[in-house]
């Protein structure tokens, strides 16, 4: 806190120079009663408090100037313990306030006739004076709070810069810098104070970026090297705008890698684990203990399941059990992106590597996922080309960009995921065999709902929770009747297609429960035929084939040839049996 002692040493001039002018001696105290100036005796007093019952204390608290004409019989001097032995003849004060606060109290001292009756015959002269004084004292005073306040907030300025993970800079309106965090020194590797240096001198892909186009663009990517040293990012630009006139901007620097890691780590729904996984079915359980074992492990993973059963979910989770959870998770839906963009996604590109490609280049998504986890989902979809080019950086545990003459080593585990059948896509030449048997190395099948029909009413009511609260209704209870519908339904598109029947029925809910009525007439007539079927203990072809597909397996599975076994079994050719393990989607190891 500011107080009188911060310019002491202006108050002692001030102190000394009343007392060559009146010839009186003068002694000053802060709030505390402490001498902080004072001029004759009252020099070897400094830092020594003043007596609590003298008149500076009553000045001090009533904020008014005091005038004692005679210590031995004044009213306010009879509590002082040395009433009976005071030396003063006479005594003036005035309180030193600063914005409707007393700081302390000026005092004019007598210790003869002569200069008390100066006092006493020019008070009104000399009372006026020394609030002339306090003034003055005050304004410094409040000069040295608002350079203190400055300097706080100046100081926690700065503290808040530093603790950004952004790198932040600010120029003025010529490109000049005034201020910066430690961040944009240790990105941009830069050891010297840059203060009133020239961005444009010290970050030359900014050079490309006159400051007038920073009116209409906010945002850029940039690509930095310093020697061996690279850096690949986005920078955003903002106005500093004071009385409708542009006087500089701030720009923050963000390094993609640490952009998608500090994301995967503050974001809970990307920090799922296997025991978040919703099931307490035999056959999910048995699921979560092979992902919690292939977590394990640095090899590659082949998630194979239908449609809509979580499959980028327990890539998550097998990341986020791993040694590399602390590293970024890239997810990357093979299916999504054409054939034609998804080479320069997955692998990145140099400068100048075709057309249209972005100054300084692009890193890829194996390059950003490098010392964590890629997830290449729908991995049935990619073409030969891109297989062929997956596959060499599997083996050789280094990428090269197009447009590069040379490679870079990375560090990556490959987590894939597949609703297709790839044994038999590798049969009709649709898949390299080589890059199916480096991606099955740890096969994980997922379970479709028909399979852990137990774990409905589990999902039911996390769900209804879950859409309960984001869509902020009051829905807490399901019916048994429709929980029992839910449970006899196939779902062909397995817990996705749960959760848009859920979330459907909480919209449709205007009470806390959710009623057969709720549900789409699809799912309740499907649930009718089905049970008509089953009431009538019929099966249609297809699941008569397919669970005849299924016995001779399992019969012949531990046979070298099993697949000619079972084709012959079953009084097909082996084309035959592949045609129809993709048609039922029958997945064999």
């Amino acid at each position: 806190m500011i107080n009188l002692k911060y310019i002491k040493d202006e108050i002692q001039n001030i102190a000394e120079a009343i007392e060559a002018v009146l010839e009186i001696d003068v002694t000053i105290v802060d709030e505390d009663l402490v001498r902080v100036a004072g001029t004759g005796i009252y020099v070897q007093k400094i830092g020594k408090k003043v007596n609590e019952y003298s008149v500076f204390k009553k000045s001090l608290i009533e904020k008014s100037a005091i005038l004692i004409t005679d210590p031995s019989c004044d009213e306010i001097c009879k509590e002082c313990y040395s009433r009976l032995d005071c030396k003063e003849f006479a005594e003036m004060c005035c309180p030193i306030v600063c914005e409707g606060k007393s700081y302390g109290v000026i005092g004019l001292i007598a210790f003869d006739k002569n200069q008390a009756d100066r006092i006493n015959k020019n008070h009104e002269n000399l009372i006026n004076f020394l609030g002339k004084m306090a003034d003055l004292i005050s304004n410094k005073l409040k000069a040295q709070i608002k350079a203190y306040e400055l300097e706080l907030e100046k100081k926690k300025l700065e503290t808040l810069l530093d603790s950004m993970d952004k790198a932040i800079v600010s120029i003025d309106v010529k490109g000049n810098i005034d201020r910066y965090n430690s961040k944009f020194k240790e990105i941009f590797k830069l050891s010297n104070p840059i203060c009133s240096e020239n961005i444009f001198d010290i970050l030359d892909f900014m050079s490309a970026t006159p400051i007038n186009k920073f009116e209409k663009e906010k945002s850029y990517s940039f690509y930095y090297k310093k020697e061996r040293y690279t850096l690949r990012g986005i920078y955003n630009i903002n106005k500093i705008v004071l009385n409708n006139e542009l006087k500089g901007y701030v720009i923050d620097f963000i390094d993609k890698k640490d952009a998608i890691k500090n994301y995967n780590k503050i974001n809970k729904e990307y920090k799922i684990m296997l025991d978040n996984i919703i099931g307490e079915s035999q056959i999910i359980k048995n699921t979560k203990s092979e992902a919690l074992m292939a977590s394990k492990s640095t090899s590659t993973v082949l998630i194979i399941g239908e449609s809509g059963t979580g499959k980028e979910l327990f890539a998550r989770a097998i990341h986020n059990h791993s040694q590399r959870s602390e590293n970024p998770f890239i997810a990357v839906n093979c299916a999504a992106i054409p054939d034609n963009l998804l080479e320069s996604e997955l692998f990145g590109y140099e400068e100048g590597a075709f057309t249209g490609a972005k100054k300084g280049g692009n890193l890829g998504k194996f390059e950003l996922a490098d010392k964590g986890t890629i997830f290449l989902d729908e991995i049935g979809d990619m073409s030969l080309h891109l297989q062929a080019k997956l596959l060499r950086v599997l083996q050789e545990k280094e990428l090269n960009k197009i447009g590069s003459n040379s490679n870079k080593l990375i560090d990556v585990r490959v987590i894939a995921a597949t609703n297709k059948n790839l044994e038999s896509m590798v049969s009709n030449g649709l898949f390299r065999e080589d890059l199916f048997y480096r991606l099955n190395v740890i096969p994980i099948n997922l379970p479709s709902l028909r399979e852990r029909k137990e774990d409905i009413p589990l999902l039911i009511d996390f769900m209804v929770q879950e859409y309960a609260r984001k869509l902020n209704k009051d829905v807490e209870y399901v019916d048994e009747s429709v929980i029992d519908t839910l449970i006899k339904y196939r779902w062909p598109g397995n817990i996705r297609e749960l959760q848009n029947i859920i979330e459907y029925s909480v919209n449709m809910s205007s009470s806390n429960r959710i009623t057969m009525d709720l549900l789409p007439s699809k799912i309740k007539r499907k649930t009718t035929e089905q049970v008509y079927v089953e009431t009538e203990d019929i099966e249609t072809l297809d699941e008569l084939e397919r669970r005849e597909i299924i016995k001779a397996l399992n019969k012949y599975k531990g046979y070298k040839k099993d697949k000619d076994l079972v084709a012959k079994a079953l009084g097909i050719s082996r084309a035959t049996l592949y045609r129809k393990l993709d048609k039922y989607n029958i997945i064999s190891k």
